[in-house]
């Protein structure tokens, strides 16, 4: 049977990470101006002091509705949009899953599972199959809105921000699963004890893309004794864009939040896919040598 402590959890960003960004994707698909939503209308309200994951959700709400861009959308359509979408999604994505549980086989009583944390659409993400026969709607954490019993989407039911990410580590960490939390939303805040965490951060690996997986890269891989010990964290970013490789050096390099910054193609022979490959199997390893220690200290 699989200790707590023998678990490990690969933990992946969505957008920009295993497909395109799916909102600015799904403005285009309503004829709307992506780059004008994005630059002008989110940026004035986040210089006005929102938050930028509330502004763009204020703003996809102001656009939903009769005669408006964005028509009557429900949360049935961003699935079916999500579905849609799931075409873009990067090489080699489609078989990095099973090609991981593959090398955690081959290890004794060593599991291995897999989650998404964005702030991009929770309904959009589910509805792209491949995630979801993979990771599981409950290791599924993004934002939602919903239409509280109207025609279309209406109000703002969860938003994850950036240091929001991190609640969702700890309740990884702590084994305290999004069924519990609904029911209970302050049990992540429990005092657990070190050896009682289901996953310990050092038996995580965080792959993401933007400045809003900054708090996990840090959390992860500047973990202390405290937290169990560092994890591995893999920045994304797209080589053909001068800002994304400027981003790359300053904001995750430079200050050694990640181990290294690829592209987002994740096949066996590729850069990211073959070093998240070797991530899983020196993880499993290292645990395979920490029981032997620990039963020759029996």
């Amino acid at each position: 049977m699989t200790n707590f402590s023998d678990i490990v959890a690969v933990i992946f960003d969505f957008d920009d990470t295993l497909v395109p960004d799916s909102t600015t994707a799904l403005l285009n698909a309503y004829g709307l101006d992506s780059h004008k939503f994005w630059r002008r209308d989110v940026g004035s309200l986040v210089a006005s002091g929102y938050n930028p994951t509330l502004a763009y959700l204020r703003l996809l709400l102001e656009n939903i509705g009769p005669d408006k861009p964005l028509r009557n959308l429900t949360n049935a359509e961003l699935r079916r949009f999500g579905s849609r979408h799931e075409r873009n999604l990067y090489p080699g994505v489609t078989t990095l899953f099973n090609d991981l549980r593959r090398i955690v086989r081959r290890f004794k009583n060593i599991g291995i599972e897999f989650y998404v944390i964005s702030g991009g659409l929770q309904e959009i993400i589910e509805g792209n199959s491949i995630v979801m026969k993979n990771v599981g709607q409950d290791h599924i954490y993004g934002s939602q809105l919903d239409a509280n019993g109207g025609r279309f989407l209406r109000y703002i039911k969860r938003c994850i921000t950036f240091t929001e990410k991190t609640r969702y580590l700890f309740e990884i960490n702590k084994g305290v699963s999004q069924r519990r939390t609904r029911r209970k939303p302050y049990e992540v805040n429990e005092d657990v004890d070190l050896n009682d965490r289901r996953i310990p951060f050092s038996n995580m690996i965080y792959v993401g893309d933007g400045l809003t997986d900054i708090p996990c890269f840090s959390l992860i891989s500047k973990g202390s004794r405290a937290f169990g010990g560092p994890g591995k964290t893999f920045g994304v970013f797209n080589p053909a864009e001068k800002k994304s490789a400027k981003r790359a050096l300053m904001n995750f390099l430079e200050p050694h939040r990640v181990m290294n910054m690829n592209a987002p193609e994740y096949r066996k022979n590729d850069a990211l896919g073959s070093l998240l490959r070797a991530a899983v199997s020196t993880r499993c390893s290292d645990i395979k040598i920490k029981r032997r220690e620990a039963e020759r200290r029996r």
